[in-house]
C-alpha cells in the first residue's frame, strides 16, 4: 500500500507544510472516528483538479465498518461524489443527501473540508455504517456532540493544534478508555462509566458530574505533591492541549485534555483518561528487575577483580619463573571476563558495544609489552554483542593476543599486530566467508575477526587445531563449541600469523 507522502508526491502539489498538517491530522483522527463511530477517508484534489485521490483511512473501535476494503491510493473523478465537492468547493461541512448502499448497507455518508491557514487542502469522507443504528444513549450522544464540534474545529483550520505539544499516541488514552465532557468553566457535564472508574482508582468517593475536574484532580493528590496542585488545577480544566499522568491511593490515570472551539468560539474541551496502574506497576518491576540485573553484573565485576588481586598478589610470592608467568595469565584471563561484567553493569540490555571492550582487553594484554616495541591497532566493528557471545569472545581476544606477544616477537624484536572485525549477512545461496560451521548451517548474520601480526611465523609442522598449551585449548573450545563457530591459524602472506574466527551472532 502506498504511503501519504508517495501519493502526495505522485499525484498532489502541496507542499511540504501542507503535508505535515495533513500527516499531524492524520496522527490524531482516530479520536474523530472513533467519536463518530464511522470510518474516515481522506480525499486530496490531483494536480490537474480533475480528480480525487484518497491518501488515508480509519476505522473506528467504537463500531462497525463501512468499508471492507482499504480505499488509500483509489482515484475518483470530479462530479461522481456531488458531496466531496461541495465540502471541497464551498469549505463547509456538507451532510445533505440520502444514504448510499454498499453490498446491502446503508451508509450515511458527510464530506468535512480540511483547511490549513485558510486555505482547504482536501475532504474528510466521514462513512458511518447504518446497519446497526439504534437510540442513541447519552454516552453515544456526548460521542456524537464532540465529533461534530471537532469536525467544526477541522473544518475551520483550529485541529490538530498548530504548535502544541503532541502527545505520545502510542501511550495516549482513547475514547473507550474513558471519557469527561466538561463545560467553559472547566465543570464535568458528562463522565463515561470507565472515566469513573479510573478516578475512583485514584481514591475517588463521589460522582463526577457537577464537579470541577481540575480541582477534584488536585485534591486527590497526596499533600507532598502540592506543588504540582496549581498546574493540575490548569491542566485537568481543560484549557489547553496537554497530557500528563495523575498518580494516588496506589492509582496512575492518564489524562489528555483537548479543548473544543467549534466556530472558533470555546464551548469546553474533552478530556480522555485511561487507568495505566497496572501498566506502570510493572514497568515499575521490569525496572527494579533491571537494576537487580545491573547490581549482580557489578558485584560479580568486583569478585573477579579480588580474585584478580589475590592471584596477582600470589605472583609476586612465587619463586618459579614458570609459576608467576602462569598466574599473571590467569590474572588477564579473570580480567577479561570482569571487563564483560563491568559493561553490562552499566546498560539496561544484556547487551553491550563489544568495541570498548576489545580496546580494553587490548590494552590489558599489551601490559606485556610495557617497552612499547609492539604497536597495536584496531579496525572495524564488532558491533553489538549478547552476553553469552561478548564473555567467550573477551577471553578468546585475550588469549590470542597473549599468544602473539609471547610467540611471534620473543623478548626483544619490535612489530605491529592488528585487531579487525567485520560483521556483515550471509549473502544469497549461503556462500560467504567460510562454508564449514561446527554449529551446522551457516547463519544469517556472523562476524569475521582477525588478529594478525608480522612477526616470526608458526614453526614448521605446527598445527593449530591440535596443539596442546592452555591458551590454543581454550580458544578451540570457546570458538567452535561454546559459540559454535569456527577457529584457524596460518602464516601471513609476508611474513607474520593470521588468526581468522567466525562467529554467528544473533
Amino acid at each position: 500500500m502506498p504511503s501519504l507522502n508517495e501519493l502526495v508526491r505522485r499525484h498532489t502539489t502541496l507542499t511540504g507544510a501542507d503535508v505535515e498538517w495533513l500527516h499531524l491530522l492524520v496522527s490524531e483522527w482516530q479520536l474523530l472516528s472513533d467519536l463518530s463511530f464511522a470510518d474516515l477517508v481522506l480525499w486530496i484534489p490531483t494536480w490537474d483538479g480533475i480528480r480525487y485521490v484518497s491518501v488515508a483511512q480509519m476505522r473506528p473501535n467504537t463500531g462497525p465498518t463501512s468499508y471492507q476494503d482499504d480505499m488509500v491510493g483509489h482515484l475518483v473523478p470530479r462530479g461522481r461524489r456531488p458531496l466531496l465537492d461541495a465540502a471541497y468547493d464551498e469549505g463547509r461541512i456538507v451532510r445533505e443527501g440520502d444514504p448510499e448502499w454498499r453490498e446491502e448497507v446503508p451508509v450515511r455518508v458527510e464530506s468535512i473540508p480540511v483547511r490549513r491557514e485558510g486555505k482547504v487542502l482536501g475532504v474528510i469522507a466521514r462513512n458511518t455504517n447504518l446497519l446497526t443504528v439504534r437510540t442513541p444513549s447519552r454516552l453515544e450522544l456526548t460521542y456524537l456532540q464532540s465529533a461534530s464540534d471537532l469536525a467544526q474545529m477541522i473544518a475551520a483550520g483550529s485541529f490538530p493544534f498548530p504548535g502544541a505539544e503532541q502527545a505520545d499516541m502510542d501511550a495516549a488514552p482513547r475514547v473507550g478508555d474513558g471519557l469527561i465532557r466538561l463545560d467553559i468553566e472547566g465543570v464535568v457535564t458528562y463522565a463515561s462509566p470507565n472515566a469513573l472508574s479510573a478516578y475512583h482508582r485514584l481514591g475517588l468517593t463521589t460522582d463526577l458530574v457537577g464537579s470541577h475536574l481540575g480541582q477534584t484532580t488536585a485534591e486527590l493528590v497526596p499533600p507532598s505533591r502540592a506543588a504540582v496542585h496549581e498546574a493540575l488545577v490548569k491542566m485537568a480544566s481543560g484549557w489547553a492541549p496537554r497530557q500528563t499522568e495523575v498518580e494516588a491511593q496506589g492509582g496512575v490515570v492518564t489524562l489528555r485534555t483537548i479543548p473544543l472551539k467549534p466556530k472558533g468560539t470555546p464551548t469546553g474541551s474533552l478530556v480522555l483518561c485511561r487507568d495505566v496502574t497496572e501498566l506502570r506497576r510493572r514497568d515499575r518491576e521490569l525496572m527494579t528487575k533491571d537494576a537487580t540485573i545491573r547490581e549482580i553484573h557489578h558485584r560479580v565485576k568486583n569478585n573477579l577483580q579480588t580474585v584478580a588481586a589475590l592471584l596477582r598478589l600470589q605472583s609476586r610470592r612465587m619463586d618459579s619463573d614458570a609459576g608467576r608467568a602462569a598466574l599473571d595469565e590467569a590474572v588477564r584471563r579473570v580480567g577479561s571476563i570482569a571487563i564483560v561484567h563491568e559493561t553490562l553493569s552499566q546498560g539496561l540490555d544484556e547487551a553491550v558495544a563489544f568495541d570498548e571492550i576489545a580496546d580494553r582487553v587490548l590494552a590489558m594484554v599489551m601490559e606485556l609489552s610495557q617497552d612499547g616495541r609492539v604497536a597495536t591497532r584496531r579496525s572495524g566493528s564488532f558491533g553489538i554483542l549478547s552476553a553469552e557471545v561478548a564473555t567467550p569472545l573477551a577471553m578468546i581476544l585475550t588469549e590470542i593476543l597473549q599468544n602473539a606477544l609471547e610467540h611471534a616477537f620473543g623478548p626483544t624484536a619490535a612489530g605491529n599486530l592488528e585487531v579487525s572485525a567485520l560483521r556483515g549477512r550471509a549473502p544469497a545461496g549461503g556462500k560467504g566467508w567460510s562454508d564449514s560451521w561446527s554449529g551446522g548451517a551457516r547463519p544469517e548474520e556472523y562476524l569475521l575477526i582477525t588478529v594478525q601480526d608480522d612477526g616470526r611465523g608458526m614453526p614448521e609442522g605446527f598445527d593449530p587445531q591440535q596443539a596442546g598449551n592452555l591458551g590454543l585449548q581454550i580458544v578451540r573450545t570457546l570458538a567452535t563449541g561454546e559459540l559454535g563457530g569456527t577457529f584457524d591459524m596460518v602464516n601471513a602472506p609476508g611474513g607474520g600469523t593470521k588468526v581468522v574466527l567466525e562467529i554467528p551472532v544473533k
